[in-house]
């Protein structure tokens, strides 16, 4: 360390933060509430046996989980202009990472729906529940504790997948490095630097993560 790496480190600190908070955080949220409905709606409709719509989930979740992300993106943004489509690229991230996101956390779902003892669907129709209101007040929020370890790991996953952004232009904080670096030159400082932002920011969200699953363990055990 020289005191031009210091001052180049301490310069783009802030930088490298303005853009965590203005850019990725705000992709990240809005990926993972995509993510989230499309996984719900997706194990739902697996769970409940649609007859066509759970073939076309399968299909889905097939077809995304056996492509590369940064295809997916590329394949969106740099793709379907050819076909007349046009997106930013911004949007163009929320959509690519919560339509990818969701087939997982879909898988995760399913898993959580069916480990709720069936017999609390029966019982929910004796007492006369309709099936969605069964759903909502008694299945989803057993399921949900159930899930919620896979589906804050999917939430972690995605705070660093957003780097993948930078390929398709959006200025997340990896792609700031990379344009300070452009200036600079000191990859290997910049790069780590970025690198312990991500690793202190997912190291809070797993001490969330286990406070959380304490709280449910608990909340779960006094039921």
């Amino acid at each position: 360390m020289n005191d031009r790496l210091i001052r180049i480190l301490t310069d783009a600190f802030p930088q490298l933060m303005e853009k965590f908070f203005t850019m990725t955080l705000p992709l990240t949220a809005l990926s993972f509430a995509l993510a989230l409905l499309i996984s719900v709606g997706v194990a739902m409709i697996q769970y409940a046996r649609v007859r066509g719509l759970q073939r076309l989930c399968r299909i889905y979740i097939w077809i995304i989980r056996c492509t590369p992300l940064l295809v997916q993106l590329y394949l969106v943004f740099y793709g379907l202009p050819s076909l007349g489509i046009l997106l930013d690229a911004f949007p163009t991230a929320v959509i690519v990472f919560g339509i990818n996101e969701g087939a997982y956390m879909a898988e995760s779902m399913r898993a959580a729906l069916e480990a709720v003892p069936s017999g609390q669907l029966e019982a929910g129709y004796c007492v006369g529940m309709s099936y969605m209101s069964i759903m909502r007040h008694v299945i989803l929020p057993q399921a949900f504790r159930t899930a919620f370890p896979s589906l804050f790991n999917s939430l972690i996953s995605m705070v660093k997948g957003t780097s993948l952004a930078s390929v398709i232009t959006v200025t997340e904080m990896f792609r700031q490095a990379i344009v300070i670096n452009g200036r600079v030159y000191e990859s290997l400082a910049l790069y780590t630097e970025v690198a312990l932002i991500y690793l202190a920011f997912c190291s809070l969200l797993t001490l969330i993560q286990r406070w959380g699953e304490k709280r449910l363990g608990a909340y779960g055990g006094a039921r």
